[in-house]
């Protein structure tokens, strides 16, 4: 592109077809490309903060493969628990394992689809001074189900030999009297007719600290990054050690343990509903469809009050 020198004195070179300034030309390029930079900086930030998301993980099982399956397992949910109410069966799941396990997101993809009058999650916070005084069971004890009812505990009385035997929120002989009178708590309410299944989500170290990373940049996720969350990132042995330990004095026929790998998170949801359906003996109870008859028609005498005398929420959107 030729450029030419303006009339008079004025010796700044020119665009000859705009007739724009070179110094300017050059100003405006440095303006795009520093404009530029700044967009590719801010795409490679999004792009490793959707690399890092919690809510993704590693999975290599296709959302489409994943929505699919677990639409057909909750679907066999509804089933069970017709089957539940139907036969006045007494459900209780234990969800055990380390902190960023992936427990929640599993009890929460089994209990959306379930009426929740007859499907409850239990997850007790620290116990008061007056529950501490108490018989060590006796605050779960409340919580189990009744006739037709499914309990999901969100973390349980094993408590005990997890987080308060690692962090010393329980003498040792308080701890030694849970390893012994756990099974024969457990073998009770087998012996009265509840079914019980107890799982734990098991997380290699480096899956669980990207996901306590993800954590400290996600504000949706960041009120689960509690400070016993952060103990136990420097507490792995010690959890392993107290997991090994609540293992092998639990682990009884009547209520074994079953571990489910859960480093991919959407494997782990659907192998854990598929493994709780096939260990209850339910058959499809599902109530045949219903034909709702003509709608009866309005009284003629009556009239609506005023919209202008109603409060409604603005539109937003």
């Amino acid at each position: 592109m030729k450029t030419q020198p303006t009339n008079g004195n004025n010796s700044t070179p020119v665009i000859a077809e705009n007739n724009i300034p070179e110094a300017d030309l050059k100003k405006k390029g440095k303006k795009k490309l520093k404009k530029q930079k700044k967009a590719n900086l801010k795409k490679k930030e999004q792009r490793t903060y959707y690399q890092i998301s919690e809510a993704e993980g590693s999975s290599k099982l296709s959302k489409k493969v994943y929505q699919k399956e677990l639409a057909r397992l909750q679907l066999e949910l509804v089933k069970m628990q017709y089957w539940v109410k139907h036969t006045d069966a007494r459900i209780v799941i234990l969800f055990e394992g380390r902190d960023a396990a992936g427990k929640g997101g599993t009890i929460k993809r089994i209990t959306e689809p379930l009426n929740p009058r007859g499907c409850r999650v239990v997850a007790l916070g620290t116990p008061s001074d007056r529950e501490k005084t108490e018989w060590y069971f006796q605050r779960y004890v409340v919580h189990l189900p009744s006739a037709g009812e499914i309990v999901c505990f969100d973390r349980s009385w094993y408590n005990r030999a997890g987080v308060e035997h690692v962090m010393g929120f329980c003498t040792d002989a308080q701890y030694q009297e849970f390893m012994e009178t756990c099974p024969e708590f457990e073998r009770m309410l087998v012996k009265s007719g509840i079914i019980l299944l107890k799982y734990w989500f098991s997380v290699s170290d480096d899956e669980q600290e990207r996901r306590f990373q993800s954590r400290t940049t996600d504000p949706a996720r960041r009120w689960k990054l509690s400070p016993m969350d952060l103990e136990s990132r420097d507490r792995w042995v010690e959890y392993s050690q107290a997991k090994d330990t609540m293992f092998a004095h639990t682990n009884i026929p009547e209520a074994p343990w079953f571990t489910v790998e859960a480093d991919d998170k959407k494997r782990a949801r659907l192998n854990c509903i598929t493994h709780i359906l096939s260990k209850i003996p339910y058959e499809d109870m599902t109530p045949e469809p219903l034909e709702l008859p003509p709608r009866k028609t309005a009284p003629q005498n009556y009239v609506r009050p005023p919209i202008n005398e109603q409060f409604f929420v603005p539109r937003f959107y």
